[in-house]
Formats: structure tokens, C-alpha cells, sequence
């Protein structure tokens, strides 16, 4: 996805590094209230742990948008997705999303998980275009303010251990 053009933008999709990326990450992660709140020393070696996979998107040599998954096995969940403010709705938070489960396919994952805010019908539709489906509920997943998430699931291939 380097040089791709997201609505207009020319947007580079690269693999995250956190010597050169934790700080506008960290930045990214203060003005998305919604994703995961991850501060900048939590970032650092994100990439070298077991299973992780991260992009970055860059517009003119600024980050914009990061998204960061976890495979175990044949199995992955989407740990954050995060845009920044002024570059949402111009199609970043797909690029990055098709991205990563581009390469969770090619490492043959099978199906892949998140959770969500119930309150968060934004993301909620948004994951559904990607595919995603709600299969449960976690009960006071979240903090500040306190409330459920919704588990969400995609199948990226067929399974003989799919119901």
C-alpha cells in the first residue's frame, strides 16, 4: 500500500517501528479518546513482541493513523485502530484494517476478533462494512467510564471448527 491514495490523499501504509513512531503514536492514542490508551514508553518494542503486527499511515511524513493486531495460532484479535482526528472519514482507518488482515491471511489466520464500545455506533458500522460480526458481550470491559463491550468477530477463511 506505499503511495496509496486514500479519497485524494496520497497515504504510505508501512509497518510500524517504534523508535521512529512511539511519539506521534503516543500522540495519535491522546487525541483518539476512543481506542486504546497507550502511552508512549508501552509503544516502545510494541514490534518485537510474539505475534504482534503493526502499520503506521503517513501523510506528508506525519503519522496519521496506527493499527495494531496479536496472532496466536490461527487465531488474532485487533488490539487498537486508531486515526487522528483531522484525517478520519477519508477512508485511513480501512487502508490500515485491509492491511492488517491482509497479513494476518497470509500467516493463515482463521479468524480474527475486537471489541468495541456499545456506545460506539461509529465504530460499530464501521466494523460491520469490514465484514465483522458481533458474537458477545464482555460486562464492564471498559474504564472511564465504565461500560460493556461488544466482541466482534471475522472469519478470513472457512474452518472446519466453525459452527
Amino acid at each position: 500500500m506505499d503511495g496509496k491514495q486514500v479519497k485524494g490523499v496520497r497515504t504510505h501504509i508501512r509497518g510500524f517501528s517504534s523508535t521512529r513512531d512511539a511519539s506521534g503514536v503516543a500522540e495519535i492514542l491522546r487525541e483518539a479518546r476512543e481506542a486504546a490508551s497507550w502511552a508512549e514508553a508501552d509503544l516502545h518494542g510494541l514490534e518485537m513482541l510474539p505475534g504482534m503486527t503493526a502499520y503506521v499511515s503517513v501523510i506528508a511524513g506525519k503519522i496519521c493513523g496506527i493499527v495494531v493486531g496479536r496472532r496466536v495460532l490461527d487465531e488474532a484479535e485487533v488490539l487498537n485502530l486508531a486515526v487522528r482526528p483531522a484525517a478520519r472519514r477519508q477512508g485511513m482507518g480501512s487502508a490500515l484494517m485491509s492491511r492488517l488482515l491482509e497479513e494476518l491471511r497470509r500467516n493463515r489466520v482463521s479468524r480474527v476478533f475486537l471489541e468495541v464500545r456499545e456506545s460506539n455506533a461509529g465504530a460499530l458500522a464501521f466494523y460491520q462494512r469490514l465484514g465483522f460480526q458481533a458474537v458477545g458481550k464482555r460486562k464492564d470491559y471498559y474504564q472511564d467510564p465504565l461500560e460493556s463491550a461488544t466482541i466482534m468477530e471475522r472469519w478470513l477463511k472457512e474452518s472446519t471448527d466453525r459452527a
